[in-house]
């Protein structure tokens, strides 16, 4: 049985559902080769007979120009189409489009309009956006206990940055009572899901025995992760760490190493203590140290 060649009969025939997968198999290259025109042709099929997961998706091929030139204006079209038939993704992407102001007037309260449409839906990406647009007070009233609703909607479904925002609206206690557990337990579930500023967070809280145990290493295993992916206040701190001993031994070549890298981004006090540690060094430490940077930024980049 082959399933492509029954699809394709199928959307041969004008069913719309079956236009709508051969599009996607073409998309994907599942079945056949990729291929981005043969799926905007199949999706211009099923979405010219009102097919809504079809507008959305041809929508997504004009906004990215896969198949077709990028067109902001025929992508609004689809996504509108679409999003007018109640398809919480494309309500989701029109309220980009009006926060953008792609093929259209930039216009946040539309983009609430449509974030609000969709997020109502369970779509996690526009319940972050929603609560985002709550937090920054564009397009509604600021409401921080607004924005810990979406927030926590989103991070309840795993969105990662949501995770992160409410775990900071817990940290400083806004829209919420200040928790640092609470904090803690949204930034660990955004850290292990590997967003870089969660990390650096988490460094902090175990560093200083916020709502955990204060665990030097538990801070340096996390202040580690932030820093190879190129957060420079990460890289700083463990510099500190390794100057002061702290869940680690004090070794001030690996303090060297961190602040030379942090140094690269331009972070002043990095520059500083670097200079500051170097008087404490041999030139062979120094020399060491250097080469450890090197070897880092060259496993990290």
């Amino acid at each position: 049985m082959n399933k492509f060649a029954d699809v394709k009969e199928a959307a041969e025939q004008g069913d719309a559902e079956s236009q709508l997968n051969l599009g996607s198999m073409y998309v994907k290259g599942e079945g056949v080769l990729q291929d981005y025109k043969e799926a905007v042709k199949w999706f211009t099929k099923a979405a010219e007979q009102g097919h809504a997961e079809a507008q959305n998706n041809l929508g997504v091929m004009y906004n990215n120009g896969g198949g077709v030139l990028q067109d902001d204006k025929q992508a609004l079209k689809w996504y509108r189409k679409s999003a007018e038939q109640g398809y919480a993704k494309a309500q989701f992407e029109l309220g980009v489009m009006h926060a953008n102001g792609q093929g259209v007037l930039q216009d946040d309260k539309q983009a609430v309009k449509w974030y609000r449409r969709s997020a109502e839906q369970g779509y996690a990406a526009a319940q972050l956006n929603l609560g985002l647009m709550y937090y920054n007070g564009q397009g509604v009233e600021q409401d921080n206990k607004q924005a810990v609703k979406w927030y926590t909607k989103a991070a309840e479904q795993g969105d990662v940055k949501a995770q992160y925002n409410l775990g900071n609206q817990y940290y400083i206690g806004e829209g919420v009572l200040q928790d640092d557990k609470e904090a803690v337990k949204w930034f660990t579930k955004a850290a292990e899901q590997g967003y870089s500023s969660a990390q650096y967070n988490l460094g902090q809280v175990y560093s200083q025995g916020l709502g955990v145990l204060q665990d030097y290493k538990e801070a340096v295993k996390w202040y580690r992760k932030a820093a190879e992916q190129g957060l420079p206040e990460a890289q700083y701190n463990l510099g500190l760490i390794h100057v002061k001993g702290e869940g680690v031994l004090q070794d001030y070549v690996m303090a060297h190493m961190y602040w030379n890298i942090a140094s690269v981004t331009g972070h002043q006090n990095a520059i500083k203590n670097r200079g500051v540690v170097e008087e404490e060094m041999a030139p062979s430490q120094i020399a060491e140290a250097q080469k450890l940077a090197r070897e880092w930024m060259q496993t990290h980049q």
